[in-house]
């Protein structure tokens, strides 16, 4: 079987700066990590905001923030759809590779079958031609 470069590396190699970046932003997006920052800032800002000897520059209730998390999610939408569209082309590629390595798997098997037949035939034409000469040897 003739091995080619890896599918994942033809097809990252392919992709755009704006199609890779898609992708980290929703890894990052997608994580742990990022929940766990977001909630830290969320929960400073409102502490900033509520209890802290510090000018409130968005105090209850919290319009700014409610405006940055509107404008977050008008951008991860898109970045998100645009990185499971990937996913997706990702899948059709990696379907369509292991189609043609199962067939190329199937036809090696099948060559690898049709030899052992060929030797087991050649193998019993042997044994069968021994056993013929010991009973010429064996009647005469």
């Amino acid at each position: 079987m003739k091995q080619g470069k890896n599918w994942h590396d033809l097809h990252t190699a392919s992709s755009t700066f704006g199609q890779r970046l898609a992708d980290s932003v929703a890894n990052g997006m997608g994580s742990w990590r990022f929940i766990m920052i977001q909630t830290l800032a969320v929960a400073l800002w409102m502490g900033l905001n509520v209890i802290a000897f510090v000018q409130h520059w968005d105090a209850y209730p919290f319009i700014l923030l409610n405006l940055l998390f509107s404008t977050q999610a008008a951008y991860a939408a898109p970045i998100i759809m645009m990185a499971q569209n990937r996913q997706s082309q990702r899948d059709r590629v990696q379907a369509e590779n292991d189609y043609k390595t199962n067939v190329e798997a199937k036809k090696e098997i099948e060559q690898l079958m049709t030899r052992l037949d060929h030797i087991e035939t050649e193998k019993l034409d042997k044994i069968m031609l021994m056993l013929k000469k010991l009973e010429k040897q064996g009647g005469a």
